[in-house]
């Protein structure tokens, strides 16, 4: 752990990751979960150069596999799940408060089609077969303000890339964030990418599509300055 509070990936264990893994003590409930539903969701990687077999994560045959890069409380994840019951939804997420409610917002639920990366998605990524994704979610990434820490933003080259990999031809890829920083090179990068094409950019929530639920994170900033909503769609396979 570094001296800010925050945990990076061990040598070797793949892309360096800067972000907290844990927040507030997990109640007995929470932890509980963590102990024994997660387990049963949780997404395990293939070996080394091998690719995961997403088909066999599911219970059934998905018309699409939908990606969420950091779900946190996992809100969105399950009304997606709920909305669309054909989608098998991987969900990513390496913060443990995060996957805890997640979990609890599965729990008893009856939605099964819903798997879970607790970790980093860029050590998923490159397991992934190309051109599995019917639509990818980054919804309110760490934003990273400071210019010395722009590298670390999901939004950039090295994923976009690895993205474009794993999206179908026409796959949608939706991106909020409320730091104008983050907004002006989310914008800057998703527009200067080849393999992305703007289909929208609005902070007018009326004027998203019906499935793009309003997140616990967003209801709050609702009162104050209004995010930015993006969506691109992948072309030029």
């Amino acid at each position: 752990m570094s001296t800010d509070g925050t945990e990076t990936a061990r040598p070797g264990d793949g892309p360096r990751f800067f972000g907290r893994r844990r927040g507030k003590r997990l109640r007995p409930g929470q932890q509980g979960l963590l102990s024994t539903l997660l387990p049963r969701l949780a997404i395990v990687l293939p070996a080394a150069g091998e690719t995961l077999a997403i088909d066999a994560l599911f219970p059934r045959d998905m018309a699409e596999i939908w990606l969420e890069v950091g779900f946190g409380g996992g809100e969105h994840v399950a009304d997606q799940a709920r909305l669309h019951p054909e989608a098998g939804i991987i969900a990513c997420e390496v913060f443990r408060n995060g996957i805890a409610g997640l979990l609890a917002h599965l729990n008893g639920s009856g939605l099964d089609t819903v798997r879970i990366y607790p970790e980093d998605a860029r050590q998923l990524l490159p397991t992934l077969p190309a051109a599995c994704l019917g639509r990818v979610f980054v919804l309110f990434p760490d934003p990273w303000p400071k210019k010395r820490h722009a590298g670390r933003r999901f939004i950039g080259p090295d994923n976009l890339d690895a993205l474009a990999r794993v999206m179908a031809d026409g796959a949608e890829l939706r991106v909020a964030s409320d730091d104008p920083v983050y907004v002006a090179w989310a914008g800057q990068h998703l527009d200067a990418h080849p393999a992305f094409t703007k289909i929208q950019a609005t902070t007018t929530r009326g004027d998203l599509p019906a499935d793009w639920p309003v997140t616990r994170y967003e209801r709050k900033l609702l009162a104050g300055e209004a995010p930015m909503f993006f969506r691109y769609r992948r072309v030029g396979r």
